[in-house]
């Protein structure tokens, strides 16, 4: 099908993805399509409706959550869920904790497709209203839990709130905490093998996926095993930057750790923040934001199969199915963009009417049956819209 098993390694940056970027590679085309269409099921089967006693838990139990959302079939590249975890926003009156992402493990015949054990860390961009105040705080903070006490590295408040602090799931964790004792037992489990960590996140996504990163990389998770070095490879979609300069340095003096940052030219979020400060400095301390890793810069805007953006929606070009979109076209001896069938045409409609009409693809078509009310066997209805999980903690 392709080369993916026998050049993983190469696909995940062991070479910092030269030559494989312009044009890009066929191989790595297929590779981001693959791991970007993994952020899906953490935003598609997110219960946001205030009405549900279950609002902010996952819809589905681990078991069924990628049959359920579409990653099954025609799909080789299979994998298990094995851990859901959660996040708290930072200016949450009371202890608001959300799902924010999952942990899942490549099974035996999805080994074969990835050429290794793939352990991947799935985090979603922001859906709910504190986590959009969180994503506005621009203040800059320590992470000392990361890089150690005193050391110079600034990042991001509101993100580094999420990624630290305890939550009211899983007997009172932080995301970090629940994150990094699933990927010990992963790799612990199959140490005798092969093994890679991919981080990946769309938007807010891409920013805790970038601490993540580079806090497994900093702090590695397999001290007990100093000769065998995991590597860990963090795809960001549409990714804010996430701290200074000294961050950046941070982030690229890690041996083991690469990053490729896909951005869509006209897409306003991937500039932002521009600059902060920390809390009790004035502006004029302040410190430019900066990018870290290798960039990818996509422009979907040149398909030929889209509208133009709505005056009205300033992020039309940050929806993630138009990324993936982007991701799929190439350039044509005659300067037109086409696709190279990797990505569904039909998701560039899944969540907003971006198609031309001559699809006659529904718009906004995504949706969840009857919005989980449930008729029961005397002909009512009620709201059941939580399937718990075997070892649910709350």
């Amino acid at each position: 099908m392709t080369g993916i098993a026998d050049r993983w390694s190469v696909l995940s940056g062991s070479d910092n993805w030269e030559g494989l970027l312009e044009p890009l590679d066929s191989d790595l085309r297929r590779y981001l399509i693959h791991y970007g269409t993994m952020i899906e099921p953490a935003r598609d089967a997110f219960i946001e409706d205030d009405a549900s006693k279950n609002v902010g838990l996952p819809r589905y139990a681990r078991r069924n959550l990628f049959q359920n959302t579409g990653l099954v079939k025609g799909n080789p590249f299979k994998y298990e869920v094995t851990k859901y975890f959660y996040a708290t926003s930072e200016l949450a009156i009371w202890k608001e904790s959300d799902w924010i992402g999952y942990v899942a493990v490549a099974t035996d015949e999805g080994k074969v497709a990835l050429g290794r054990r793939d352990i991947v860390v799935v985090w979603r961009g922001t859906i709910r209203e504190l986590e959009w105040i969180d994503d506005v705080i621009f203040l800059f903070v320590n992470a000392p839990l990361i890089f150690g006490q005193n050391s110079d590295p600034l990042v991001h408040e509101g993100w580094h709130y999420m990624y630290t602090t305890t939550t009211d799931k899983d007997n009172g964790k932080s995301p970090r905490d629940q994150i990094r004792e699933e990927v010990a037992r992963l790799v612990e489990l199959y140490k005798d093998e092969e093994v890679s960590i991919t981080v990946i996140g769309h938007s807010l996504g891409s920013s805790m996926a970038t601490l993540n990163a580079v806090d497994l990389a900093v702090n590695p998770i397999n001290n007990n095993n100093n000769n065998k070095v995991v590597p860990i490879t963090a795809f960001l979609y549409a990714s804010p930057k996430v701290g200074d300069e000294n961050f950046k340095k941070a982030f690229s003096n890690q041996q083991n750790l690469r990053a490729l940052r896909i951005s869509d030219l006209n897409d306003p979020i991937p500039k932002l923040p521009p600059f902060g400060w920390k809390e009790g400095e004035t502006v004029e301390s302040s410190k430019l934001y900066e990018d870290v890793g290798v960039g990818l810069e996509i422009e979907s805007k040149k398909s030929n199969y889209l509208k133009p953006a709505p005056a009205e929606n300033p992020l039309y070009y940050h929806e993630l199915m138009l990324y993936l979109h982007g991701i799929d076209l190439y350039q044509t001896p005659q300067g037109t963009f086409e696709r190279k069938g990797v990505f569904d045409l039909a998701k560039v409609n899944k969540y907003q009417d971006s198609l031309i009409e001559d699809y006659r693809i529904p718009t906004e078509w995504f949706n969840i049956k009857d919005k989980g009310m449930v008729q029961q066997e005397d002909g009512s209805y009620i709201l059941d819209d939580h399937e718990p999980d075997d070892n649910e903690v709350f």
